[in-house]
C-alpha cells in the first residue's frame, strides 16, 4: 500500500511538472507572437567598424 500511494504522488507531481512546461511553452509563443514580423527575419546588421575595436 505505500509504494501505491508513492506512485500517486509521484503521478500528481509529473502532471504538474507537464503543466507547467506546457504554461512556460505557451507563454513563449504568446510572447513570440506578439513581436513585430520584419520582413527579412532577420535584426539589423552592424558594419565591420562597430565590430572592431582600433588597436594603437
Amino acid at each position: 500500500m505505500f509504494e501505491y500511494r508513492l506512485q500517486e504522488i509521484r503521478r500528481a507531481d509529473l502532471i504538474k511538472a507537464a503543466e507547467a512546461h506546457r504554461l512556460a511553452r505557451e507563454a513563449r509563443r504568446a510572447r513570440r507572437a506578439e513581436r513585430p514580423a520584419t520582413t527579412e527575419g532577420e535584426g539589423p546588421v552592424t558594419g565591420p567598424e562597430e565590430r572592431f575595436v582600433q588597436v594603437a
